[in-house]
C-alpha cells in the first residue's frame, strides 16, 4: 500500500509499521491529537514497559476520540504483526472464544506505538505475570484501589491512602501511591509471590474492613454503590486473578489527557490537608515529572 498523508510507514525500535491520522483529535477538550498520544507513549516507554512486562494487556480503545464511543479489547485484533508477543490464557474467554483469550504482551516501544495507533488510550494489567510456559504466576504486586463516592474526591482519597500506607508499612511493605487520572487513587505494594491471587484479595479485603471499622465516616469496604456517597470505597477485588487495573503511566480516556501518575507521599500528605493540593495530572506534567523525579513507581516499590 503506498504511503499517503494519512498513513505513514515508520521505523520504531527496529520494526517497520504504519501509523495514520496523526492529526485526528483524540482529546477534544485540549485538541490533543493521535500524534501527540504516540509521542507521549514513546517518551514514557522506559518507565511504562517495566510496568507492563510479562503481563497480559487489556486495552480500552476510542477510535474517534474520547468524545465518542469506546470499547474494551482483550483478544488481539486481526492483522497484529508477528513480532508482538502474545499469550493465550484459558478460562478468560466467552463461549465464542472457547474459554480462552489471546492477549498481547507489550515489550517494546514499537508495541506501544502499534496499539496507540489503534487508539488504545488505556492499558490495563493484572497484578500477576505469565511464566515461561504462558501460565499465570502468583501475584507480585498488591493494589488497593481507592474509589471515591461523590462528593468525595482526591482529598478524601489522600486521607485514606495515608491510612493504607500506615497499615502496609506496619506489615513491612513499601508502598507507592498513584493518582488514577480518572476519579480516585491506587496504593501499590510489592509481594514476594508466595500468596495466590485469592489470598492477596483476602488480605486487601481484611485491610478494607479494618479501616472501615476504624473510620466508618470515611471508608467503605462493601461494593454496594448506595453506601459510597461521601466515602472512599477500598476496592480489594482488583487483586482477583481475573481483574485488571489501569497501568501506572497509562493515559486515561477522559475529556483531557490525564495519566495514571505515580506520586510522592509528600504530595499525598499535602492533598490530605488541603482539598486543592492534589489534582490529576496530564501528559505534559507527567513528562516534566519524569525529568525531575525519575520513575517514582519503581522507586516506591523498592
Amino acid at each position: 500500500m503506498p504511503e499517503t498523508p494519512e498513513q505513514l510507514l515508520v521505523e520504531v525500535g527496529g520494526h517497520r509499521l504504519k501509523v495514520g491520522n496523526l492529526d485526528k483529535v483524540m482529546f477534544p477538550k485540549t485538541d490533543t491529537t493521535k500524534g501527540e498520544v504516540l509521542n507521549y507513549y514513546a517518551q514514557v516507554a522506559s518507565v511504562l514497559l517495566p510496568v507492563l512486562a510479562g503481563r497480559p494487556v487489556t486495552r480500552v480503545r476510542w477510535p474517534h476520540g474520547t468524545g465518542d464511543m469506546s470499547f474494551f479489547e482483550k483478544n488481539l485484533p486481526g492483522g497484529v504483526p508477528r513480532w508482538i508477543d502474545r499469550v493465550t490464557i484459558e478460562g478468560h474467554g466467552s463461549r465464542s472464544t472457547r474459554g480462552s483469550v489471546t492477549y498481547p504482551l507489550i515489550s517494546g516501544v514499537a508495541d506501544l506505538t502499534y496499539f496507540a495507533n489503534l487508539a488504545s488510550l488505556e492499558l490495563h494489567v493484572p497484578q500477576w505475570k505469565v511464566g515461561e510456559s504462558g501460565i499465570p504466576t502468583a501475584p507480585d504486586r498488591l493494589v488497593i484501589d481507592l474509589d471515591p463516592g461523590a462528593p468525595a474526591g482526591l482529598h478524601e482519597c489522600a486521607q485514606v491512602a495515608l491510612l493504607v500506607r500506615d497499615e502496609l508499612t506496619a506489615a513491612g511493605l513499601p508502598t507507592v501511591p498513584v493518582t488514577s487520572g480518572s476519579k480516585g487513587m491506587q496504593v501499590y505494594a510489592p509481594l514476594d509471590s508466595t500468596l495466590t491471587s485469592q489470598q492477596a484479595s483476602d488480605l486487601a479485603k481484611a485491610l478494607a474492613e479494618k479501616l472501615q471499622q476504624s473510620e466508618p465516616t470515611l471508608v467503605v469496604s462493601r461494593m454496594t454503590k448506595s453506601l459510597r456517597a461521601g466515602k472512599v470505597f477500598l476496592d480489594w477485588s482488583q487483586n482477583v486473578a481475573a481483574k485488571t487495573t489501569i497501568a501506572p503511566y497509562s493515559l486515561r480516556g477522559r475529556d483531557r489527557p490525564t495519566v495514571a501518575t505515580p506520586r510522592t507521599w509528600d504530595e499525598v500528605e499535602h492533598g490530605a490537608h488541603d482539598a486543592d493540593a492534589l489534582q490529576h495530572l496530564e501528559i505534559d506534567e507527567v513528562l516534566e515529572r519524569l525529568t525531575d523525579h525519575g520513575d517514582l513507581f519503581q522507586k516506591g516499590l523498592g
